[in-house]
Formats: C-alpha cells, sequence, structure tokens
C-alpha cells in the first residue's frame, strides 16, 4: 500500500510539473515587432564591403530599417536609421563618394502609422554607432540607452558624443558587457557580436505568432552575399573578431532555428514584412 502511495505522489508531481511547463509556455509574453525605414543608402563603391577587390566596380541597394519591439513590460526601439536631415526630395551623396543617401519620412511620423509616439519608448538600442544607424537617436533622450561598454567607451564617450548631435541628448545610459535579457523573459535578447565595430550587437526577438524567433543581424552581415562567404568590410574595427562573431551568431541562430534578418538587405526587409502582414487580421 506504501509503495502505491508514494507512485501516486510520483505521478502526481510529474504531472503537475508538466502542467506548470504548459501554463508557463501559454504565458509567454506577447512581443510585437514592426520594421520601418530609416533610409535608402545606394553603395556607389561596392569594394568598400570587402578586405580585398572582390566587388570592384560594383554597385548595390541598401536600405536601412529600424525597429520597434513591443513587450508587456515596455516598448525597445532598435536602431535609429539615417538623420532626418536627410528626409529631403533628392538623395545627398556623402563626401566620401562611396554611398548616395536618403531617408524617406520623420520619426513621428513613421511611429504614427503603427500607433505610437516617441514618448511611448522605456528603452532604446542601437547595433553599434555609425550613422546609419543613429539618426534620430536624440528623440530617444527619454528612454533607456541600451549600449555595450566598450562601444560607449570607444566610439560614445561625453567628448565624441558632443561632436554627434544624435547622440548628445542620451543622458540615461545603462551599459553592459556581453549578451544581455532586455525583460528577463528570453523573449528579446542583445546579442553581443563585436567586430564591425568594437562593441557592435544584433538582436533576438521571439514574436508572439510566429513559428520561428527572428534575429536581426544589425551589421554583422550587409547583404547575402556577405553571409554566405563570411566577408568582412574593409572598415570593420576588427576582421578576426567579426569572423568569431559570425561563427558565434550562425551557432546561436541554428540552435534556436531563427529567422535571420540582414537589416541592410531588400530581400531580407521583404522577407520580414511578409511574415509581419500574415500575423495581421484577415479583412
Amino acid at each position: 500500500m506504501k509503495k502505491l502511495i508514494i507512485l501516486f505522489l510520483g505521478l502526481a508531481i510529474v504531472s503537475c510539473k508538466k502542467t506548470e511547463k504548459k501554463v508557463e509556455e501559454t504565458a509567454k509574453a506577447d512581443v510585437k515587432l514592426y520594421q520601418l525605414v530609416g533610409g535608402s543608402i545606394f553603395v556607389k563603391k561596392l569594394e568598400v564591403f570587402s578586405q580585398d577587390t572582390t566587388y570592384t566596380g560594383q554597385t548595390k541597394q541598401f536600405t536601412d530599417t529600424y525597429y520597434v519591439i513591443s513587450h508587456p513590460k515596455g516598448n525597445l526601439m532598435w536602431d535609429a536609421g539615417l538623420p532626418e536631415q536627410l528626409v529631403q526630395p533628392t538623395p545627398f551623396d556623402e563626401p566620401s563618394g562611396v554611398f548616395r543617401i536618403q531617408r524617406p519620412d520623420s520619426l513621428v511620423n513613421q511611429l504614427k502609422t503603427i500607433g505610437f509616439k516617441i514618448e511611448d519608448f522605456k528603452y532604446f538600442a542601437m547595433s553599434h554607432s555609425h550613422f546609419d544607424h543613429t539618426g534620430h537617436a536624440n528623440y530617444m533622450k527619454d528612454a533607456k540607452w541600451i549600449v555595450q561598454e566598450n562601444e560607449y567607451n570607444f566610439n560614445l564617450s561625453d567628448t565624441l558624443r558632443a561632436k554627434n548631435p544624435a547622440l548628445a541628448a542620451l543622458k540615461n545610459v545603462q551599459k553592459i558587457n556581453g549578451d544581455y535579457d532586455v525583460f528577463g523573459d528570453g523573449t528579446v535578447v542583445i546579442k553581443y557580436t563585436p567586430g564591425h565595430t568594437i562593441g557592435h550587437q544584433s538582436l533576438y526577438v521571439e514574436v508572439a505568432g510566429l513559428e520561428k524567433p527572428v534575429l536581426l543581424t544589425g551589421d554583422l552581415y550587409h547583404f547575402e552575399e556577405n553571409r554566405a562567404t563570411n566577408g568582412v568590410p574593409s572598415f570593420n574595427y576588427d576582421a578576426e573578431t567579426t569572423l568569431k562573431s559570425m561563427e558565434t551568431f550562425e551557432a546561436f541562430a541554428k540552435e534556436k532555428n531563427a529567422e535571420v534578418i540582414i537589416q541592410h538587405s531588400p530581400i531580407a526587409y521583404k522577407k520580414l514584412e511578409e511574415l509581419l502582414n500574415s500575423l495581421k487580421p484577415k479583412a
């Protein structure tokens, strides 16, 4: 009789644990992802995206996306596109002769299309500190800015920030070292992927309703061939570190069976747009 009681108790505990696990899975945060266009970048000298002469004489059209992540514990903006001064009728040819750039609309107008306002954001993070990712950062002054400590110290110290008006307004800083779980539940995780800059980072998002999680590359890759061949741009902070980050990134993507979205790729933009549109109620 005693053995039977112990057996029943054991089965009850196992059943209870399974139920708890199911409840936990069911109760996972309702995370939404929105994709917005922070600019158009026409690369006139694609060879700068290689360590050799691979792309000499070639050109390529990039997009410049940024993202809104809505979580029950707060909203996060990821990246900030090109400066709003580039919202103009004609593209701007920047002085180096490499890029022709233009921004389609202001942050305020773009947020309005998805039902958000600037003051709705509790958190702000950028993949890195290059000009095409910091454009409207100054509007995020009331949000908590999550940045790798080495990226902040190397590129974004008080002295250097003073030279970049978009960053000078950011006072509420949270410095991190390595991967960081933004909301503490594993649904939105900043992944440390240095190399493009000293403290470059990518973003993992478990979007409610999608079969696969989304993994935003930042500028770890710039276009599909970069990813296929582990191509490293000539202007990266450190090529060897970039390659190590690519290896770590790909292992993580495989582990999570994630949908990898290359942020500058028009192809990836379209793919993610289709995935997100599939979540909208049918008319």
